[in-house]
């Protein structure tokens, strides 16, 4: 199983050089584990784009710390696409994953863990959404937090 991911930088300073490294293998981990593939492209953005973004896609009119958009979702009003067989293959897009920058630094000191855990985190937390999880009943969020450990523990990104 394979992710390929592609990162978009529209917070300044750039994220860069190893801790990409880290967010990709995250994705790696979380997409071996899940048996899945796919591409996932993440964003990394200030507060005031986070917000406008909850507000106008989700109706919470505040900033948070991650986004996420599956592409494999079908809405109500939304047709079914029928690919023709003999076309070719056509890339599975898992999603966007969009992160608040400032927001994932803000949490790592609240919570008392390293910036690069923070973003591990909030990579893998919008991975699982991407996929499918949720975390709306106490059951849900046990069994998303728990897979969320597990992927950080492959990638050694665990709480010091």
């Amino acid at each position: 199983m394979s992710i390929e991911v592609e990162f978009i930088q529209e917070y300044t300073p750039e994220i860069k050089g190893e801790l990409l490294d880290t967010l990709r293998k995250v994705l790696e981990a979380a997409g071996e584990l899940e048996e899945v593939h796919g591409e996932v492209v993440v964003t990394f953005v200030n507060d005031e784009r986070i917000h406008e973004l909850n507000r106008d896609y989700r109706g919470i009119d505040r900033p948070t710390d991650v986004l996420s958009f599956a592409m494999n979702e079908q809405g109500e009003d939304e047709m079914d696409i029928f690919i023709d067989e003999e076309e070719e293959e056509i890339p599975n897009m898992l999603g966007d994953i969009i992160i608040s920058v400032p927001r994932a630094r803000e949490q790592a000191e609240e919570y008392g863990h390293s910036f690069e855990r923070e973003m591990g985190f909030l990579v893998a937390h919008g991975f699982l959404h991407l996929i499918g999880y949720d975390h709306s009943t106490e059951e849900e969020e046990k069994e998303m937090f728990d897979l969320q450990e597990e992927i950080l523990t492959r990638v050694h990104l665990v709480r010091e």
